[in-house]
């Protein structure tokens, strides 16, 4: 066999070691270093959980993370145990502490509460607007339509206010989720998220001779507008009357009645004549 051939297959053979070696090595680390990663297991939702729900053991399970874990992971059951969900939680996803309430405090609306706001309940007519479309977290702004007092009980004094803008609905009627095909529920009343004042404003607007209704917004639109009351008169195009004018109270000039005409006599000789004239400007 040629000696040159020999030694360039022999250099081959060594290069391709090396880098079967090489390669080998790097595969190696790699696959110690996937071994190597820490995992953890956390407690999750074993099935879909509505908001409002107080959690048991047949609502928990457990997962294994690898990696970093969610902050406020829940790493035991107990921990969880007789606690209400403030958002909807789905099936093998992590509980974290910040969407469970507080210890003892329970489920249902109450927990779903900020601290310092208030929870109000307003009655809206279920016939006319969006009161049957409105679900929890959206926004609305709420229009009192009514007589002002001390105004008179005629229609023409009607009119209509924006009293609170940007609120942010917390539930609808006596259920706080949607339906099963996401749908919301018609209901005639529907709770929202105020503060002490304004919840005191809604209080009053809340009367026999008021009706409030609820306009939907869009969440991002957040820009409180300046709205001016709109009167029922103003939809029809109708100005305010005129005021009258007060008479005076001291004695009255009594104008002589005009004539409707006059009488002119005419001598020609012994002959007399009459004829009748009407006033000037008639």
């Amino acid at each position: 066999m040629n000696r040159r051939l020999l030694t360039t297959l022999s250099i081959a053979f060594v290069i391709a070691a090396i880098c079967g070696y090489l390669v080998y090595r790097m595969v190696g680390t790699h696959l110690t270093a996937v071994r190597t990663v820490r995992t953890t297991r956390v407690v999750a939702a074993a099935k879909d959980i509505k908001l409002g729900t107080i959690l048991t053991p047949a609502d928990l399970t457990t997962v294994e993370i690898s990696g970093s874990i969610p902050q406020g992971a829940i790493l035991q059951e107990k921990q969880a145990i007789g606690r209400g969900a403030l958002t909807d939680l789905y099936q093998g996803e992590p509980i974290v502490d910040a969407r469970l309430s507080a210890v003892g405090a329970g489920g249902g609306l109450a927990p779903t509460i900020p601290q310092g706001m208030r929870a109000i309940a307003v009655r809206v007519d279920q016939v006319v607007g969006v009161a049957g479309f409105v679900t929890p977290g959206m926004r609305v702004d709420v229009i009192v339509t009514g007589t002002p007092p001390g105004a008179s009980q005629a229609a023409d004094a009607t009119v209509s206010h924006t009293v609170l803008q940007n609120i942010r609905v917390l539930s609808a009627g006596t259920d706080i989720q949607r339906d099963a095909e996401g749908k919301p529920h018609q209901v005639q009343v529907v709770n929202l998220l105020v503060t002490p004042e304004q919840a005191q404003t809604l209080t009053l607007a809340t009367g026999p001779q008021t009706r409030i209704q609820l306009v939907l917004r869009n969440p991002l639109d957040t820009k409180i507008d300046k709205i001016p009351t709109s009167a029922i008169g103003s939809i029809f195009g109708e100005r305010a009357p005129a005021p009258k004018r007060e008479r005076s109270s001291g004695p009255r000039r009594v104008r002589p009645a005009r004539p409707k005409s006059y009488s002119i006599v005419i001598y020609n000789g012994a002959q007399r004549t009459e004829q009748k004239v009407n006033p000037p400007g008639e």
